[in-house]
């Protein structure tokens, strides 16, 4: 007998959660039941109580999962398709639940039997050892897992596969599928702090009211700053969560760290608290007014996680808001109060981005021909209209800008406030811009990010400085402009 026929008479047994899937299944589907049904919170507990199994269970008869869109580890994927046409028999055992485990099966149409848990039996570690033991034998079958939990499995098998982080010692077992990526590197991008720039807005009271050199004022901006960028990770995190699904069909959004599978969802149920917390206990510790804030910051973002980003036009008036929050925050926290005319202008400056936001999104959806957004209450169609209103708003706060500078107010801050008007026509060109970039396709998905990224808008920013410092000090005068 060759030893590839030995081979073919040992059963290949497969682990799902972490093994086959870069993620836990239980996780999972509790993050979509409680998205469907919240209240399903308040029952866990009950259903812990009587036992693992039947927690499993009951979650798994309230979630919709899709199998498609799970993420699979492709190179394991690839060598079990390889041991299938072989001639191998192949089961799939985990202690997820049965109806999981199920419906995966029957998406990868690779498996000839599904060992899982049910309402009364979790099989995991020894329960799952035994349960093999008892159809194979001892050493009469192969096992593939992933975990400590695995280990008394794997005193059993004959074969050991190991993926996850059992894979890091590669010299207990046979074959190793190793981690793709870093959990620590995956945890940062999950925090997502290149969007901690959007947090600068809490420093712009002070711009506004020439007080960015007194360094007690700015030294509680900076705590602001922080602040926000802790209450803002944490709540990326829970979006992330949210929006497994929706992620998964994104072109983009799948890389994220939790629909990648690069980092468990669990662990995100945990950091996301803990971070909340910290960003909160420096909001409170900058006082009062602020902590209000930074809670209203966070309650709309709650709102519109789970309801009105799904809402026409709201959504979009929602992010204005939040922007708008930072640079509230930021005058509490100094007590440099934001005047009418920087509420204004940033409303219908906000209100433009936001819309530029969601026509970029529209705009890469009619390439990929996609007529509905996911998630979101627009198609493709709706892309003119969205564009109009994002580029009247744009149009509408440059106009703002420019009454702002005729008034009284700057003549009292400024030496020389003619050389504000510099900032009207450059504001213009660098929305105008904006616009145009987003209808040819090259604005990313997110604006405040692709400034952060374009080398024209650092030129704008520059020229923008020079001439606020020529109106703020004076000494050089615009030839034939009233001073």
């Amino acid at each position: 007998m060759t030893s590839a026929t030995t081979l073919r008479q040992v059963p290949l047994c497969v682990d799902l959660d972490g093994t086959l899937i870069r993620t836990d299944l239980l996780f999972e589907s509790l993050l979509d039941a409680v998205k469907r049904r919240w209240w399903i919170v308040f029952l866990l507990p009950l259903w812990l109580l009587q036992g693992r199994a039947y927690l499993k269970q009951r979650v798994a008869e309230c979630a919709e999962l899709d199998p498609a869109i799970l993420p699979y580890r492709p190179d394991l994927l690839a060598w079990l398709r390889q041991q299938r046409a072989e001639g191998r028999r192949m089961i799939l055992t985990t202690g997820a639940n049965g109806k999981l485990a199920g419906d995966v099966a029957e998406h990868l149409q690779l498996f000839d039997e599904v060992m899982a848990s049910d309402a009364t039996v979790s099989l995991t570690g020894r329960v799952k050892a035994h349960r093999l033991i008892g159809e194979f034998g001892e050493g009469g079958f192969d096992y593939a897992g992933d975990s400590s939990a695995d280990e008394a499995v794997w005193k059993h098998a004959r074969g050991k596969i190991a993926t996850g982080a059992a894979a890091n010692h590669p010299q207990s077992f046979e074959l190793v599928f190793a981690e793709r990526a870093s959990k620590l590197h995956a945890l940062i991008r999950a925090l997502r702090p290149k969007h901690w720039v959007k947090n600068v807005l809490v420093f712009v009271p002070l711009f506004a009211g020439h007080k960015f050199f007194d360094v007690s004022l700015v030294l509680r901006a900076c705590i602001a700053f922080a602040a926000f960028s802790l209450t803002a990770s944490s709540v990326y995190i829970i979006n992330d969560l949210a929006d497994l699904a929706s992620d998964r069909k994104h072109p983009i959004k799948r890389k994220r760290p939790f629909a990648a599978g690069d980092l468990p969802v669990q662990v995100g149920l945990w950091v996301a608290p803990a971070v909340l917390l910290a960003g909160l206990s420096l909001a409170f510790f900058l006082g009062q007014a602020t902590f209000g804030v930074v809670l209203g910051y966070l309650a709309l973002t709650f709102v519109y996680t789970f309801y009105l980003k799904r809402k026409l036009l709201t959504d979009v008036f929602a992010l204005a808001i939040l922007y708008t929050l930072r640079m509230l925050a930021g005058g509490a926290a100094t007590s440099v109060l934001c005047s009418m005319w920087l509420l204004a202008f940033s409303v219908f400056q906000f209100l433009s981005l936001a819309f530029l936001k969601r026509s970029a999104e529209l705009s890469n959806l009619a390439r990929r021909q996609v007529q509905a957004t996911s998630g979101r209450g627009y198609f493709t169609w709706d892309l003119v209209q969205v564009n109009v209103f994002g580029v009247t708003a744009a149009y509408m706060s440059s106009l703002v800008l420019g009454l702002y500078v005729t008034g009284d107010r700057v003549r009292v801050l400024y030496q020389q406030p003619a050389w504000l008007w510099i900032l009207v026509p450059l504001h213009l060109y660098w929305m105008s811009r904006a616009w145009i970039l987003s209808h040819r396709g090259a604005m990313n998905e997110d604006p405040i990010m692709f400034a952060f990224g374009d080398r024209v808008t650092y030129i704008c920013g520059a020229v923008a400085a020079v001439a606020l410092f020529l109106a703020t000090h004076g000494g050089v005068t615009i030839p034939g402009v009233a001073q």
